[in-house]
This record gives structure tokens, sequence and C-alpha cells, in this order.
């Protein structure tokens, strides 16, 4: 039913900004948390952040909080993540998942969310 997939990501220098879009299928959108992510290779996958279903709240990993930012556009089927002040630690495949309750307001844990996208790739050079 739900499928989300990802867009934006590339190589950028260190210090640089990107915006990365995840564009959602489906007719019940607004009525989910939805988060992103990231997984670099040999590390686990990383909650960076989540929004509620109208954007009231929204929750930050410490290693991005202050440099992204987290939002959406219901009208749309989209959730954005702004990056800013990238640094070469942040690169990484980024993932956009859909909380799996819809009564949730805030989800921060991966066994949060259900359907994920394939991710995209952000890659910051020194």
């Amino acid at each position: 039913q739900m499928h989300v997939e990802e867009s934006g990501g590339g190589l950028v220098q260190a210090g640089g900004s990107l915006r990365l879009s995840c564009a959602a299928s489906g007719r019940t959108f607004s009525r989910f948390v939805m988060g992103w992510f990231r997984q670099a290779p040999g590390k686990e996958r990383e909650v960076l952040a989540s929004i509620s279903r109208n954007g009231e709240t929204t929750t930050y990993a410490d290693s991005v909080k202050g440099r992204f930012t987290i939002s959406r556009d219901n009208a749309k089927n989209t959730v954005y993540l702004t990056m800013n002040r990238l640094s070469p630690e942040d690169t990484a495949m980024y993932y956009c998942a859909v909380g799996r309750d819809p009564n949730m307001v805030v989800v921060t844990t991966l066994f949060g969310f259900g359907t994920w996208g394939q991710g995209t790739q952000v890659t910051v050079s020194s």
C-alpha cells in the first residue's frame, strides 16, 4: 500500500548542504509519523530525525541536531531532510520510513517504523 522513494543525494564538499526528499504513495500519508535514517558501511542503521503527523513535534539525533532539519508537506505526500554543514562523517546511505502506528505522535526507534525506501547515497568529501 504505502511506498516511499528517497532522492536528492549526491557528492558534496565538506561544509556544504543538501536537501533530501522522500516521496510517498498512498492516501494516508498525513496519518503517520515519518523518519529519516542513515547507514554507513560497517555501521548499524541510525535514527536521525522524525516528525509527527502534522509537524507539531520533531526529534533529532545528537549527531545532527542543529545541522539537519526535518519537514513535511502533507499536500505533496513528501518529507524532507535539509542537511547543513556536512562533514565526511555524514557519508552514508540515507533512508526514510513510515511509522507503523497511525495513532503514535512520536516514534524514535527503528522498530517503530515499517515501510522503508531503498535509500539515496550521500557522500561528503574533505
